[in-house]
């Protein structure tokens, strides 16, 4: 059963009768994602220094949490949206609260979006990112919400494979593949905020017709797990892709790979950026946060 915030909140959705987003456009999902997400994240935290820059050839936002010497321990951000919808801006109050309660720098990526940009471009800007965030600092970490996830568990396997050491990857209810068919798929294709009539708008978008089993795409399909950075992996109950994050995490753990799994029971995709209305959201930030400073500092 949903918690009874996440309850009110799903009752308030119903209410303004929106329409599902796979009859969108993605400039309307976009503009929608925008419009929302001051209300749902509530006010944002001071911190001491937030910049705009262009890292790797990719825009990003660097926030800093001290005016501490330079260079410090960072976090790679990749935010959600389903590689289609969300910006810096949708999720600005993220990038405050994880670099303030980690203490790391948190560098928060603006990816190229699709359908404009196809993949594999996210995963091109996530990783031109991280490699050059690498050859500032030795302690690095990547993190991810959703698409956000998808696109740091991918950095990840590419880190390993290029013998870039990450200190941690965190994945707050990712997309691992690009099949639709797990129980979490049925269970909770609708009713719970993201549908699965949704993610597959998400992934006709992004892919293009292109094959979705690539580990790239779909990192549940590499052949190894082994080797690659610790991991925090963050899963709901009520989300269609509760099942594939959960696999994740025991291929992690299963190809030796330490691993802690954190399932939140009653909750629903996208709660992380909902502090506003849902308590548990500052429960989950102070976890990845924990992770971070432990794993960084």
């Amino acid at each position: 059963m949903p918690d009874p915030q996440v309850e009110a909140y799903l009752r308030s959705v119903v209410a303004l009768g929106l329409p599902p987003l796979e009859t969108l456009t993605p400039e309307q999902a976009r503009q929608n994602a925008e419009a929302g997400a001051e209300a749902l994240f509530g006010p944002k935290e001071e911190i001491a220094s937030v910049k705009d820059r262009v890292i790797g050839g990719v825009p990003c936002r660097v926030y800093r949490p001290s005016a501490g010497a330079e260079p410090q321990p960072t976090t790679v951000y990749f935010h959600g949206g389903g590689w289609v919808v969300g910006s810096l801006e949708t999720h600005d109050g993220i990038g405050r609260a994880l670099a303030n309660r980690s203490g790391s720098s948190v560098v928060a990526v603006d990816y190229r979006l699709a359908p404009e940009h196809r993949f594999p471009a996210a995963v091109e800007d996530a990783w031109a990112v991280t490699k050059a965030v690498a050859g500032e600092t030795e302690r690095v970490a990547v993190a991810g919400d959703s698409a956000g996830g998808n696109l740091a568990a991918a950095v990840a396997l590419r880190a390993r494979d290029r013998r870039l050491q990450l200190q941690l990857q965190v994945l707050v209810y990712p997309v691992t593949d690009s099949n639709l068919d797990t129980g979490s798929y049925a269970t909770n294709a609708e009713g719970y905020g993201l549908t699965r009539n949704g993610m597959r708008w998400y992934w006709d978008h992004y892919l293009g017709g292109q094959d979705g089993s690539q580990p790239d795409a779909s990192p549940l399909r590499a052949a190894d797990l082994g080797r690659v950075a610790p991991a925090l992996v963050l899963t709901c109950e009520h989300d269609p892709l509760r099942d594939e994050g959960r696999a994740y995490a025991h291929r992690l753990r299963a190809a030796g790979v330490p691993v802690r799994l954190v399932d939140y029971e009653g909750m629903i995709h996208g709660f992380w950026r909902m502090a506003a209305l849902i308590d548990r959201a500052q429960e989950a930030m102070d976890e990845v946060a924990g992770a971070l400073r432990a794993a960084l500092l």
